[in-house]
């Protein structure tokens, strides 16, 4: 479909696609079979200056939107959801600092980014605090000029690849979610380590590791806003980073029908292409109608956020939900469009359908964001 995109918004597309194309798959199969952190691709995404779409022209960022970000982080889904994966996780690790650091940090930290020559990442989830990102037990003290974290993140994409980390902590327990605050930390930090590289189902190149702070000591003004502000901070940058993980979805969604449809094409069964069965043609349009619908909503949802809509929640769980749903239903047809061979790592499709269940888990999962509908409609309607 025709989204009447200007000249800098295909062009995006364009330099994204021909990553795609010429170095993402090529090599995602061996990427995802040796877990490999795709290092030299993201090099390479970021001498495109795509990480600068995130990012305002006064910190040396394209001062382009989440709209763009969704295009860019699309099409390199197409090609492989690690890859998209590590590039949207630098985002969101950035995104408290562009919603609520000061300028100082902005200054300090967004130029940086914005080249590509370092990766952010976004620390919140623990071992006994996911949906309920409020009951965080990592704790910061202030003492002097510093603040002592000490707890454990789990999970945490782009964990030990990334060389700035935005860490949710308990400054005052006593508060619950009100209680958290929100604070920039530098990899090399003493009292700052990581655990193991974990063995994932699906996007396996990309790298998830465990955040582990022991007495880290971290300036006064490494705080992003002010003391409390944490859990607030948190679910304005989830609420602008959601899009994107739906845009992830439709990338993905788009790649696994381009390899059915191919494969239909000319895969025969009983002297015909099964391009020709009823059976397979009705998948494929199934497949496409989808995809288009799951495209829109996410494009409209990037828009409303550019546009400087506050209520945003609601539109922004949407798109996750259904995009990501959508995505797992496609890549589990296009599996049953190749048959056995989709069984097999020969072809790509199981990969892209390993690859697709963590949509539906991570950045809130899909159960949290019908519930945050849920809740938005009963209290406001429509």
């Amino acid at each position: 479909m025709n989204y009447f995109l200007t000249e800098e918004q295909r062009m995006i597309v364009d330099i994204c696609k021909e990553i795609t194309e010429k170095k993402i798959k090529p090599v995602r199969a061996e990427l995802d079979q040796n877990q490999v952190f795709p290092s030299e691709i993201i090099q390479e995404i970021g001498n495109a200056d795509l990480f600068r779409l995130f990012i305002p022209e006064e910190y040396e960022g394209m001062g382009t939107g989440i709209f763009e970000v969704c295009l860019a982080t699309e099409e390199l889904s197409r090609g492989d959801l690690s890859v998209a994966t590590s590039y949207a996780a630098s985002g969101l690790g950035f995104l408290p600092i562009l919603i609520s650091g000061n300028k100082q940090q902005k200054e300090k930290y967004l130029p940086l980014l914005a080249s590509g020559q370092k990766l952010a990442a976004f620390g919140l989830t623990e071992p006994e605090a996911g949906s309920d990102a409020g009951a965080i037990q990592t704790k910061a003290v202030l003492e002097g000029d510093y603040y002592v974290l000490n707890g454990t993140k789990q999970w945490i994409t782009n964990g030990g690849e990334a060389d700035i980390y935005t860490i949710f902590a308990m400054t005052d327990p006593k508060k619950g979610s009100r209680g958290a605050s929100a604070f920039i930390v530098k990899k090399g930090t003493e009292g700052f380590d990581f655990g193991k590289k974990e063995d994932k189902m699906g996007i396996r190149a990309s790298a998830t590791r465990e955040l582990i702070f022991n007495n880290c000591k971290i300036p006064k003004e490494n705080m992003i806003g002010r003391e409390g502000m944490g859990f607030l901070v948190a679910m304005k940058t989830l609420d602008q980073s959601r899009p994107a993980v739906g845009s992830q979805g439709v990338g993905l969604a788009q790649g696994a029908l381009e390899e059915a449809l191919a494969y239909a094409k000319v895969r025969k069964q009983f002297s015909n292409t099964i391009s020709s069965f009823q059976a397979i043609r009705h998948m494929l349009a199934d497949m496409a109608t989808q995809i288009e619908a799951a495209r829109n909503l996410v494009y409209y949802a990037a828009k409303a956020i550019d546009s400087g809509q506050k209520d945003i929640s609601r539109l922004s769980a949407m798109s996750k939900v259904f995009a990501s749903d959508m995505a797992m239903q496609v890549t589990t047809d296009a599996v049953q469009i190749f048959g056995g061979y989709g069984y097999m790592k020969e072809y790509p499709a199981e990969k892209m359908m390993r690859d697709a269940k963590i949509l539906q888990i991570y950045e809130g999962t899909n159960q949290i964001q019908r519930d945050v509908i849920a809740l938005d409609l009963v209290k406001k309607g429509f």
